[in-house]
Parts: C-alpha cells; sequence; structure tokens
C-alpha cells in the first residue's frame, strides 16, 4: 500500500523550497503520495515556545545567516537548480503560507506553491505582492477573484493553524517537516532517510517519535 507522508513547509524556508523540488521524485521513486501542508514558519515556532531566529545571537552557527545562504548555494549545486538568495525584509511571509492554503482549499496547493518558491528562490523576485500572487493563482488554473477572497477568511485561518497544530503534535519544530506512519524528520538532508523508511522492506528499523 502507497505510504502518506505530511510535507509540512513555508514559503520563506530556503530548505523548504530545496525539499519542494524533491517531492515529484520522491514520489516517484517510492511510490508515496505527498500531502502538501503549508504553514508559517514563525507560527509553528512561537507556539512551541523556540524560536531561533527572534534571539539576540544565533544559539549556533548553523542559524547564522551567511552560513545558511551558503548552505542553501551548496544544496542547489548538488541538486542541479537554480537558487537566488532572497533579500530580507520585503516580503509577507505570513501572507504568502494563507495563500497556499487558500491554494489548497481549491486543489492546487502543489502547484501554487511551486510557482510561488519558484518567483521567490529561482527568480529573486522583489515584487511578488497580492497582485502577482493573484497572477500565479492565475497561471496554476485558479479563479483570481475567488482566489484572493479566499486568502484573508476564517476558514483559511483555521486551516493554517490546524496545518501549526499538527505539525506540532507530530513532533516538528521547524520546516521543511516530514511525518509519515509516526515517524517525523526535519530538514532537506533527512530525504535521504525517508526515502530509504519509504522503500526499505522493514520499516519498522525506523523507531516511532518519542511521546
Amino acid at each position: 500500500m502507497s505510504k502518506s507522508v505530511d510535507f509540512f513547509f513555508g514559503i520563506g524556508s530556503r530548505y523548504s523550497f530545496l525539499a519542494s523540488t524533491r517531492m515529484d521524485a520522491l514520489e516517484q521513486e517510492t511510490g508515496c503520495t505527498v500531502v502538501w501542508r503549508p504553514l508559517y514558519s514563525s507560527a509553528l515556532m512561537l507556539k512551541r515556545g523556540m524560536h531561533p531566529f527572534r534571539q539576540p545571537k544565533p544559539p549556533s552557527g548553523q542559524y547564522d545567516w551567511r552560513y545558511r545562504r551558503y548552505d542553501a548555494e551548496c544544496w542547489a549545486a548538488y541538486y542541479g537548480i537554480p537558487y537566488v538568495e532572497p533579500r530580507d525584509g520585503i516580503r509577507e511571509y505570513a501572507h504568502y503560507g494563507l495563500a497556499c492554503v487558500a491554494a489548497d482549499r481549491m486543489g492546487a496547493c502543489a502547484a501554487f506553491s511551486k510557482a510561488l518558491f519558484q518567483a521567490v528562490f529561482t527568480e529573486g523576485r522583489d515584487d511578488v505582492d497580492e497582485n502577482e500572487i493573484t497572477a500565479i493563482a492565475g497561471r496554476v488554473g485558479l479563479d483570481g477573484g475567488a482566489f484572493l477572497a479566499m486568502i484573508d477568511d476564517d476558514q483559511t485561518a483555521a486551516l493554517h493553524e490546524k496545518n501549526v497544530d499538527d505539525a506540532i503534535a507530530a513532533g516538528a519544530f521547524g520546516v521543511p517537516s516530514f511525518v509519515c506512519e509516526g515517524r517525523m524528520l526535519w530538514g532537506n538532508d533527512r530525504l535521504a532517510l525517508l526515502r530509504d523508511f519509504l522503500t526499505r522492506d522493514d520499516p519498522d528499523a525506523y523507531p516511532r517519535r518519542a511521546p
């Protein structure tokens, strides 16, 4: 039976972008079904009470912005994909999270999220405002007016909150996180473990998350 993988991701996360470029191949290679679960990563970290990017100093070198850019560029080279580091302070990532949830409600979460990731991390677009988000929705086959209205309604906010709560319940503390049959794997670099879990004959060798 095909396994289902919840892919918790945030548009503002460079590592979510990197992982997103591997989801089609993951499905093809393992036979799994990837369920795209968008959220605003700061909402997740704040609700857990641990936000490494809102401390006076990074708690470790891995959270230093210069290292993260360098690391992302290395992963992009490894994957053979273009990567442009976004400029700070010019995007509404919380709004992007709600936009992805709205696209999910309209049946186009993966297509819309891929296109939005491309605008931010491949094209380096500085003008991804509400008009451009609506244009992206149109390009993936969504009705722009209905989509725009759905971004800010109560059901979209509630579904976003559910994604945050489900991620926390599964043990996630950041994005990207992958949840499958009681296992939670965090980070683009854990895709090797996820692929192995999905294809091995003895998946129970992978421990379930401790309660």
